[in-house]
């Protein structure tokens, strides 16, 4: 499959690289995985104070990765920083590389979590593994080949998806 690329004259990447494609994909899975075993099947639900802790920590992570992308998608300056060809390395990008993504993650996490269903767990990790796959073999390529030794040492400094300052 070919991804449209939406560069303008003299740009380098893509406005939008493979985002929507990667957005809607763990979106659906999610999706699938809620509708499977919370309608479904109707396993591995919990009950008791469970559905209050998990419910809980889900609303959090939801408004969390809600923040967290708002300010990566519409708050950092990013789309300048992609039409002037230059490396983003500040505001939330000195926290997490991928912020729009990190958010989607925490906020289908919360989702899920909402559902106080223990099968839903693995939905976490293979939505992360799904991401980390994709941006190494795509994003983080172009980036690579575009700003060289400077991406790669912004590598070293700041998480792909999880935000947190490492140094």
């Amino acid at each position: 499959m070919k991804l449209k690329n939406y560069v303008k004259t003299g740009q380098k990447l893509p406005l939008f690289g493979v985002g929507p494609y990667l957005i809607y994909g763990i979106g659906l899975l999610t999706a699938l995985f809620i509708v499977l075993f919370g309608y479904v099947l109707r396993i591995g639900i919990l009950d008791g104070i469970w559905v209050w802790v998990f419910r809980s920590i889900g609303g959090v992570l939801m408004i969390l990765g809600a923040v967290i992308w708002y300010i990566g998608a519409l708050r950092s300056g990013m789309d300048e920083s992609i039409t002037e060809n230059k490396l983003k390395t500040t505001g939330i990008y000195s926290w997490v590389r991928n912020p729009m993504y990190s958010g989607w993650w925490i906020a289908l996490t919360g989702i899920s979590l909402m559902w106080h269903n223990i099968f839903l767990i693995p939905v976490f990790f293979l939505n992360w593994a799904i991401i980390t796959l994709v941006l190494i073999n795509t994003e983080e390529k172009w980036l690579l080949n575009l700003y060289g030794e400077e991406y790669s040492n912004y590598k070293k400094r700041v998480n792909r998806c999880i935000p947190w300052k490492r140094r």
